[in-house]
């Protein structure tokens, strides 16, 4: 039986599929905006709070599920994923016009993620164990038996990215984040790949079923402004968000305005620049630019993390950069981008630069046909970036950059100072830059959640270290990130018991220590157990 076959179209609310009214929501080809013959059906606002009221109610048994539960949930959801077949890569490839190899690489990177996370889990980092044990002796106050450690926050809407329809959307970083926490989630689909959002939801829920989990554990509505609706519920506890400025900043204050406000982790805009130091630019002038150039059109330069601002000083090496830049950018063809509305965007941004007076354009790519992004590259006056010149730090989604030549070390330092934030920034330099490199790093540091040497941000590796977040507007919350395995954390809250009967305390907190974690005992990390004379 083939995709077209299976689509239902409705939603997903606790193992059951649900609809009402009609289904007029239509999923289409990025390509030419033709329908694929899929329908969905738009959530009503009674279904959206059916909802987040199953994700509470499976709250209470998820949440307290153990460790191994847990990671052999999302093992075997990562097993689903990894089943999908030849109808999953053909429905995704039209609703986003991404090629095969790179749908099938996401697909691995969302599974990988998953089966990270369950060693997280495994590993027993999530609990965060503190125990400080009763001084009973102490002078002049005895100190109690205090004991800390994390638990799930509660269900939490996630909204997917478009540019991402795996990694990033309905089983990506958010969904899994908090599964891994022990959060329930409710998924509003994106509405660029409702498609594949369903193939993707009925291996989530193939998974539920396997593990023997509540149904309401996994959810997900269609359609395009019941998102407010998810944020509103005073079911959900947190909201994981990628996707535009403007998106992110109206759900953060509907998050905001709720009588009791909750935690909006949102994704949203960055331009994420790129400096090359003087000795860099010298050695290695061509390489840098045609490197450049691919980085900044990869996947039509839909990444949130595309380096949409180049800086360099003006210095030997930087005519040939910028020959060798503007040549790279002639030969670039122009892609396809996601959807339509994506699409609009790029050309409304491209709108504002060439309306912007003291913007020049530098070279297009080969002329771009219906429905294609040309690659394009633009010049503007350091005067403007020092000024913040809100163009000059508006993410233009789509294959394009931005760049901006500086006088000298005293200007460049001030320009990365009225930055704005970023999820990355990147130094390109050789031995020779070290002590400017070495001026730069802190001010970069203020500003981006990860900070590249030699390399391009396009690329987010999901590993334990990596930070996929940064100051405002990259992130609602500079504090936490949406990739590594800090992310879980964002879920996760602290709670300290006090005095409690031995009988009464979690595993994670007992005496014997039966879960082998690393915890903090009396200022001491150890695995060991704690012992009576303690």
């Amino acid at each position: 039986m083939n995709a077209s076959q299976t689509m239902a179209g409705r939603q997903f609310i606790a193992g059951r599929r649900i609809a009402s009214g009609e289904a007029t929501l239509l999923s289409l080809r990025a390509v030419d905006g033709e329908a694929t013959g899929h329908r969905f059906y738009p959530a009503s606002c009674e279904e959206a709070a059916q909802a987040a009221e199953a994700a509470q109610q499976a709250f209470a048994v998820y949440s307290q599920t153990t460790p191994q539960q847990r990671a052999r949930f999302l093992n075997a959801i990562a097993d689903e994923l990894d089943a999908l077949g030849e109808p999953f890569f053909a429905i995704a490839g039209q609703e986003t016009a991404l090629p095969l190899a790179r749908l099938q690489g996401e697909r691995a990177r969302t599974s990988g993620q998953l089966r990270m996370f369950a060693g997280v889990i495994l590993r027993g980092d999530t609990f965060a164990a503190r125990i400080d044990t009763a001084l009973a002796e102490r002078q002049p106050l005895p100190r109690p038996d205090l004991r800390q450690y994390q638990q799930a926050l509660g269900p939490v809407a996630v909204f997917g990215a478009s540019n991402f329809p795996l990694a990033f959307s309905t089983a990506g970083g958010d969904t899994a984040s908090a599964l891994a926490a022990g959060c329930p989630v409710v998924v509003k689909a994106h509405p660029g790949h409702m498609a594949t959002a369903e193939l993707t939801a009925e291996a989530i829920v193939r998974a539920v079923v396997r593990c023997g989990l509540p149904g309401g554990v996994f959810n997900m509505i269609f359609g395009t402004d019941i998102g407010a609706e998810l944020v509103r519920h005073p079911a959900i506890q947190a909201v994981g968000f990628t996707g535009s400025l403007a998106g992110g900043k109206a759900l953060y204050q509907l998050a905001q305005q709720r009588p009791q406000p909750i935690p909006l982790f949102a994704e949203m805009s960055a331009i994420n620049p790129l400096i090359i130091l003087p000795q860099a630019l010298q050695t290695r002038a061509e390489a840098l630019a045609n490197e450049l150039v691919a980085s900044f059109t990869l996947g039509g330069g839909q990444f949130c993390t595309r380096p949409g601002l180049i800086l360099a000083l003006r210095d030997a090496g930087l005519e040939r950069f910028k020959s060798a830049l503007c040549a790279a950018v002639a030969g670039s063809p122009p892609q396809v981008l996601l959807n339509a509305p994506t699409l609009q965007h790029y050309c409304q941004g491209v709108a504002a630069l060439a309306a912007h007076p003291r913007i020049e354009k530098l070279a297009s790519g080969i002329a771009a046909g219906s429905g294609q992004a040309q690659t394009l590259l633009w010049k503007a006056q350091v005067e403007d970036l020092l000024a913040q010149d809100t163009l000059l730090q508006t993410d233009v989604f789509g294959p394009l950059s931005l760049l901006v030549e500086v006088d000298d070390v005293a200007q460049l330092q001030a320009v990365v100072k009225a930055l704005q934030g970023q999820l990355t920034a990147t130094l390109h330099a050789e031995a020779d830059d070290g002590p400017l490199a070495a001026s730069l790093l802190p001010l970069l540091c203020e500003k981006a959640g990860r900070v590249l040497f030699n390399g391009y941000p396009t690329g987010v590796e999901v590993c334990d270290a990596m930070v996929h977040g940064g100051p405002w507007p990259a992130t609602t919350d500079a504090r936490g990130t949406s990739v590594g395995s800090r992310a879980i954390e964002r879920f996760l809250r602290p709670v300290c018991l006090q005095n409690a009967p031995a009988a009464l305390l979690p595993p994670a907190l007992q005496d014997a220590n039966p879960l082998n974690l690393l915890r903090l005992v009396n200022g001491q990390w150890t695995r060991e157990a704690i012992s009576s004379s303690h």
